[in-house]
């Protein structure tokens, strides 16, 4: 799979990075500090990713001003989009679902939780048939 992730957080793209090394997975991963930088990589040209990873609490543009804009566009508003927040705020999950994410997943703070997370979302967006489509 293509996979765009959007966080603007070193530790957490470096967590991202090490899951998917210890399990092996093949994915392409597009890394992004910012939904400015995501909707630049999306608007390039380059074969459009089959899921985003969006963090919300980012500088410049937030996750939520992010999906807002993702999904205004006829190109991009059905790519699947999961949330993965330390956001455990019910008003931004319900905004969320409420603009059209795919899910919402919270960071966990052990490392171990976060890799059984990561291995869940990507085994279920593996068998899924909007990114076979």
């Amino acid at each position: 799979m293509d996979v765009l992730f959007i966080e603007d957080d070193t530790i957490e793209t470096m967590k991202l990075q090490r899951t998917v090394s210890k399990l092996q997975l093949k994915h392409r991963i597009t890394e992004t500090k910012n939904g400015e930088e995501a909707l630049e990589v999306l608007k390039s040209g380059a074969k459009l990713p089959d899921i985003i990873l969006l963090d919300l609490n980012m500088p410049r543009m937030s996750g939520i001003e992010f999906l807002k804009v993702l999904k205004a566009d006829e190109t991009f508003k059905y790519l699947p989009t999961i949330v993965l927040t330390t956001s455990e705020n019910r008003a931004d999950l319900l905004e969320c679902y409420r603009i059209g994410i795919a899910g919402y997943v919270i960071k966990p703070l052990k490392y171990e939780d976060y890799e059984e997370k990561l291995k869940k979302v990507f085994q279920y967006w593996e068998v899924n048939e909007l990114v076979k489509a």
